[in-house]
């Protein structure tokens, strides 16, 4: 279905909510980097959402971002990834980040396909106990 190299590209538009801030007080009027992540993470995990089963989730592995300019509120960021290393339930995606020609930020963001079964024993062995 899907192989090394294989590439797609979502896009979307900085809103209010997108831009830097915290407890309600804006840094800056930029993309915030994590606004950025989120969207990296969604577009990387349209791979996941194609390739696994029902019996299956996606969980995310690792995101390192290299924010290299700002995106302004009303401009239209596009990310596009590429599948960079797919090994059994492994999925590494390289991406780019791009407001018309301008490279925005760059990075890496890894996923892995995991039976949900698995995926809930994972979790209920990390609980604490009550």
């Amino acid at each position: 279905m899907y192989s090394v190299g294989n590439t797609l590209q979502l896009s979307f538009l900085v809103t209010e909510a997108d831009l830097a801030a915290f407890n309600g007080a804006q840094v800056h009027p930029f993309y915030a980097t994590f606004a950025l992540g989120r969207d990296v993470e969604w577009t990387c995990r349209q791979f996941v959402l194609n390739m696994k089963d029902d019996d299956e989730e996606g969980i995310g592995s690792f995101l390192n971002i290299r924010h290299k300019s700002p995106a302004f509120l009303g401009e239209t960021v596009h990310i596009t990834a590429t599948i960079s290393e797919l090994e059994g339930s492994r999925i590494d995606c390289r991406f780019r980040v791009e407001v018309a020609e301008r490279l925005i930020a760059e990075g890496e963001q890894g996923q892995r396909i995991l039976k949900k079964s698995k995926l809930l024993l994972l979790i209920d062995s990390l609980r604490p106990s009550v």
